[in-house]
């Protein structure tokens, strides 16, 4: 296990994020494609449903695109998606691995990194099926975690 490298994302909604300040807690990242991909959108949709029980396991989801604000924003409408997205210009995508390991050379694969409350990156998953049951990441999540 590696220290997971630390960075700063603002989100759909204007808020900024910074890795390091989720110390103390679990933190899934979700890369995804993002824009014009419905199964990345529906992921998120799928996740949210989910969102007790990812707060059972004091689990934190950042779902990580690389759009504009305005690109992703009319998806997360489209699809009742209320979580912002972090919005990237490929350099966190780089920095953990996924980029290029989806469909498209230029963007992240559909791959989620789960990061202990040490700051610890735990595991990787990459899903060129581009879907995984939420249900299947909590149980994922639970085994390396504990």
């Amino acid at each position: 296990t590696r220290l997971a490298p630390d960075f700063t994302l603002t989100d759909t909604s204007g808020q900024t994020h910074t890795l390091s300040e989720h110390r103390g807690h679990n933190v899934l990242l979700y890369f995804s494609e993002g824009a014009g991909c419905q199964s990345c959108l529906v992921q998120m949709a799928e996740i949210e449903k989910q969102a007790d029980k990812f707060a059972d396991d004091d689990l934190t989801v950042l779902p990580i695109v690389m759009n504009t604000r305005d690109q992703i924003t009319a998806d997360m409408a489209a699809n009742n998606v209320t979580t912002p997205f972090l919005l990237d210009d490929g350099t966190v995508a780089q920095e953990y691995g996924t980029l290029g390991k989806g469909m498209h050379a230029g963007l992240p694969g559909h791959s989620f990194v789960l990061i202990d409350a040490q700051g610890r990156q735990r595991w990787y998953g990459e899903f060129p099926s581009m879907w995984v049951p939420p249900t299947d990441l909590l149980a994922k999540a639970e085994k390396v975690l504990s």
